[in-house]
This record gives C-alpha cells, structure tokens and sequence, in this order.
C-alpha cells in the first residue's frame, strides 16, 4: 500500500489533476489520496489558504469580503469545467456564503480549500471522498489523537479501500473543526500512512526530491537519492525546505520510506527517505548535503574557570531559557561559555539579557558578535572518513573564507561551521564544488 499527499501546486489548475490521475493509474497500489488546498497556478496568485484567512479576517471586522471569495470560487470553478466535473463548485459557496457572519469560525472556514480539492479529486477519480473530520481526531492543543485516529482511518479503510481525504484539519472530540499547523497536510499524509502501516508515503510536490545545495545558490544542484531520517533532521534544523519535524514523525517512528516525488516528472525517482540505508544503495560519496541559515549571533560568557562552574552555566542557560530563546549551538572553554542564537530573537531581549547575565551570574566579562552565517555538511557516511574537517579548512581557506565557529554533531553525521553572512553564498558553493561535484 501507497499513500499518496499532493501539494498545493500539483492541484492548481485541471491540468495537474490530469497528472494526479496519471500517477495514481499507473500503480494500482496508489489506493490513498491526501490533499492540500489548490495551489498558485501563477506566481502573482495568492493561495487559498492565505485568502481564506483573509476572507475571515474581513467577516470579523465587518470589511467586504466578496472581491476575495470570487477569486477563491474561479479558482476552484475552473478546475470544475476544465475537467468536466458534475460537483456545483457555485452552489456550494452559495450555501457557505448564507451563513457567514462575525462569527463564524475560522479554522471552519479555513479548511475549505483543503475539502472542496478533496471533493473535486475524489470524483475526478471515482473514489469516493472522506472528510478529515470524520477520520482525524484533533487535541485542543492542535495537536493529533493518533490511538483514535488509527482507529477511524483503519476502520475506513476496511470500508473504503480506495479513498481521498483533505489535509491540514480534523475535527475535536465535540465535532469542531481543528486545523493542523501550516504545512499540516503533509501530517495527514504522514499519519494515514503509519494508521495503516503503509509500505511507502509518497509525497508528491513541484520539485524532484531534495537537493544536494539550495538551487538558488548552486546552479544545477543534484537531487539527493536516499537519505535518513537523521540526515533529513539535521538539513532540515539547518534551513532546508523540505518538511516540517511534525510531518515525519509518525512515519519515522515506524521505518515507513518516505519518498519526495515530482508530479510533473513523475517518472524522476526523486529522494527515498529510511531510517538505515543499507550497503548496496548507499549513494556515492561520504557527503549527502549542503545547507545553512543567515543571521545569527553569538553570546560570550567570560569567567575563569567556568568550565567547573556548573552553578554558573545552569544559571546562563536559565536566563536564556526565561527569554524564550533557543540556543541553536553551544561550545565551552575552561574560562568562557558561548551560545549561539538566531539574531533577530536575540534583539527583542538583549540589553534585559546582558544586565541579567551580568548582574546574577556573577561573570567576569561578556561578549558578542553578530552578522553570522552557519552552514552544515551533512553526511551519514562522514564519521568513516577521515580528513573531513581538515578538507573542508583547505577549501575554505583557500577562498579567503574566514571561520569564526566550527562544531560537530556528537553522531558525527554534520558538521557545522559559521561565516560572516557576506560570505553564506561562496561557502555554499566551495562545499559543493570540494565535496560534491567530482
């Protein structure tokens, strides 16, 4: 069994559906659907999920809202006739447009674009349509009951054995519609797929797997074949677009491969996702990714001997803790203690921050720099060849590049190095070039 999750841009004009029914043809084991609100079929377009927000945001201050809704029904109408569909798109926000008012609810709203794809695709198919709020159990929190959710989808699918449901909402235990966090549909694809213990999650989008490199950065940066879910954390805690922790875990947990697919190539093998990648697949090289994030800052607590302080560190990473900010990396000397954190988090708090730091943990000197880039090469295979580290010192001295932090992972499988953000780009590039592109 296959579970298929399509994207907003493979559903965002009849041709995509076109290919939607394509893939699900050509592999009988395709029996799932999950799917997100139609996409942008132009650059210019808003998505639907950002106009019905705003469509809710004009009902509760009494703003005229009709401008949006027309733009939220063509879209939606021209799916309809372009592909011959008997379901009356117009009818349908007729009898929503009756009852809205100040007070209806948001997450209700919202989740239209997520029911009304659902609704088309499902008869475009011949399947039929189960709404999320009959199968997903939302907590209060927004957060998913997964016991009873396995047990409604496992019972569907006892029912239905093919079916397409919409992502991103459920309902509550009281009926209510909850919606997930953005980029919630891939959670649904995540979670039908572990309710029913599914051979492959597919989720299919507008890019032929993961990349290597950011293809803005590095032209014609290659696709990454395979990779683990520790590696995809490690890309992903670092800046990689590719899917929110949430959205993996429920597949992960259970070793079910997670394949990133491209709906307009579909044939592309795109990037297959395990927990352990075995001998004979293995992709070649010892390097499985490049990426990083801009703007972060590094805070410096001086006091001698620190290091046999540990009053004085719980008490530094206390106060950081009452600022709500996370500390993406930490590195210790005898006399100093430095943590780095991203800078515009830092800046809402930093002179309450700096007098706390000196005045209750007793320190010696602070100190603190900025306008830094931290760039991660990540690779499961690194921690079996040696000289890594030193390479990466060669190729980027011989750019000019100057290293102001280098860490690495304790499972060995990334390695972290922070640059001025003038140099982010070039860093990128002179990875790729030593590591990647032999």
């Amino acid at each position: 069994m296959k579970i298929c999750k399509f994207g907003g841009s493979s559903l965002a004009n009849a041709n995509q559906f076109e290919k939607i029914k394509a893939i699900i043809n050509e592999d009988s084991d395709r029996r799932i659907v999950v799917v997100s609100a139609v996409g942008k079929s132009i650059q210019t377009q808003n998505k639907i999920t950002d106009l019905l927000y705003l469509l809710h945001a004009h009902l509760l201050y009494g703003v005229d809202y009709q401008v949006l809704l027309n733009e939220i029904i063509e879209r939606y109408t021209s799916i309809q006739k372009d592909l011959n569909l008997n379901f009356d798109v117009r009818n349908f926000f007729n009898q929503l447009k009756s009852q809205l008012n100040a007070k209806y609810e948001r997450d209700k709203l919202v989740s239209v674009g997520e029911k009304l794809s659902a609704i088309l695709c499902a008869e475009y198919l011949g399947w039929p349509m189960i709404d999320a709020k009959d199968a997903i159990v939302m907590n209060s929190d927004g957060t998913v009951d997964f016991k009873m959710t396995s047990q409604k989808i496992q019972t569907l699918a006892q029912q239905y054995p093919r079916f397409v449901i919409p992502g991103f909402y459920g309902a509550l235990p009281n009926g209510r519609i909850k919606l997930m966090k953005r980029g919630g549909s891939d959670i649904t694809g995540s979670i039908v797929a572990a309710a029913l213990n599914a051979d492959i999650y597919e989720n299919w989008t507008d890019v032929s797997g993961i990349m290597m490199a950011d293809p803005r950065i590095v032209a014609n940066a290659k696709p990454i074949p395979e990779l683990t879910y520790g590696e995809l954390r490690e890309l992903t805690f670092m800046g990689a677009s590719v899917l929110h922790e949430e959205s993996i875990q429920a597949v992960k947990h259970l070793n079910i491969p997670l394949n990133i697919r491209n709906t307009n190539d579909m044939h592309h093998p795109g990037t297959m996702i395990r927990n352990d990648i075995e001998e004979d697949i293995q992709v070649k090289g010892f390097i499985t990714g490049i990426t990083g994030l801009k703007d972060f800052a590094v805070v410096t607590v001086h006091k001698e001997q620190i290091a046999r302080s540990p009053l004085v560190i719980r008490q530094v990473l206390e106060l950081f803790e009452y600022y709500d900010l996370l500390i993406d990396h930490m590195s210790k000397g005898i006399d100093s203690l430095s943590l780095t954190v991203k800078a515009e988090l830092l800046k809402e708090h930093q002179f309450d921050l700096f007098a706390d730091l000196k005045q209750k943990c007793d320190i010696d000197k602070l100190t603190f720099e900025d306008d830094l880039a931290l760039i991660s090469v990540v690779g499961r295979n690194m921690k079996d060849k040696p000289g890594v580290s030193g390479q990466l010192f060669s190729a980027l001295g011989e750019k000019k590049i100057n290293i102001r932090l280098i860490a690495q992972g304790t499972d060995e499988i990334s390695i972290i190095v922070g640059v001025s953000n003038s140099d982010y780009e070039s860093t990128i590039k002179t990875l790729y070039e030593r590591f990647i592109r032999l």
